[in-house]
This record gives C-alpha cells, structure tokens and sequence, in this order.
C-alpha cells in the first residue's frame, strides 16, 4: 500500500453518497466503509498517493463539507496500523502502555502513525467509533520514559486540531489489564 486516507461524515447518506463519489473520481480500493457511532460514517481508503489525495479532495467539497468531520492522508502508513484496527496485533510482553482519546477517527489514525513512526513504542489498538459515541482511542505500549514522551506529543498535536480528549500512561499495568487489552 502506498497510501491511506481517512474520512469521516456526521452523515450516512452523504457518507456513502462520498465514498461513491472518491471510487468514481480516483482509482483508489475501500479499506473500510462504515457506520459508526453515533450515526457517523467513516471511509478508509487505499491507493497511490495522487489517486489518494484526488479520492480525499472530492470527499470535502459540496454537499460533503457541511457534514464532513475530519480528514486525514497518510503518504506512506505504518503498516502496524491495519493489524492494530482490525485487533489483531500481537502484544508481547506487558509493559507501559500508554492510551490517547480523540474525537475524531482521522485524527487517531493520524495521531497513531506518527507515534509509531516516530517513538520506540508499539502499537496495540485502535478502535475507531465503534460503541463510543464516535470518539476513538490508540493504546500504544513500551517502556515507561517512551510511552510518556510519546503520549505528550500525541495530546499536543491533537490539541491544536481541538481533537483531544484524554490521555492515561500505566507505568506497570496489572496482568487482568493487559490480558483483556
């Protein structure tokens, strides 16, 4: 995969109605196309860069924008994202973890990929909206100072984008935590 790009719409009419408008536009493959909660409709997408970018600048104009939440496009995303939407990842042995709320499903994506790609710590989970009245949440784990630092920067960009929520490090989670992460 080249690159990924997210959307997400307060709307499951114009939600769809974009995610057939991006596939008519570029040549770009559905990831995942979806209700969420609460009545939001998210939109993952795959393709080469340009075709990507065609895909997201279709998704934001009339009528899309008036119910469009958030955007995001990764040129080159780390590929522990997929493994840690679809909860699969294989999480080793208990360390620090490290879990950042946002509002919004592109930005955690977004906010995701960066602190893989740029932190020594690993990434455990995503939950994009599902059951959480459409904020979504990372866990990431690692040693203690990593998962700090990272956490930090993570809640400091998504303050900037107002997409923040809350963000929690467990020094030494207890076994019953990591066992049902």
């Amino acid at each position: 995969m080249k690159s990924l790009g997210v959307a997400e719409y307060r709307s499951v009419a114009l939600g769809i109605k974009a995610a057939d408008t991006m596939l008519k536009a570029a040549d770009i493959k559905l990831v995942m196309s979806q209700v969420v909660c609460p009545g939001k409709y998210i939109i993952l997408f795959s393709g080469k860069l340009s075709s990507v970018k065609a895909a997201l600048e279709a998704a934001v104009v009339s009528p899309f924008d008036t119910v469009l939440v958030d955007t995001y496009l990764l040129g080159n995303p780390d590929p522990t994202l997929f493994a840690a939407i679809y909860g699969v990842t294989e999480k080793g042995k208990a360390e620090a973890i490290g879990i950042i709320e946002s509002y919004s499903v592109a930005s955690i994506v977004g906010i995701a990929d960066e602190v893989v790609k740029t932190s020594p710590v690993k990434l455990i989970e995503i939950r994009l909206a599902r059951g959480m009245t459409g904020k979504s949440f990372a866990i990431f784990s690692g040693e203690l100072s990593a998962v700090e630092a990272s956490m930090e920067r993570a809640k400091n960009t998504l303050l900037e984008n107002a997409m923040y929520i809350q963000s929690a490090v467990i020094a030494n989670p207890d076994p019953q935590i990591w066992d049902n992460l």
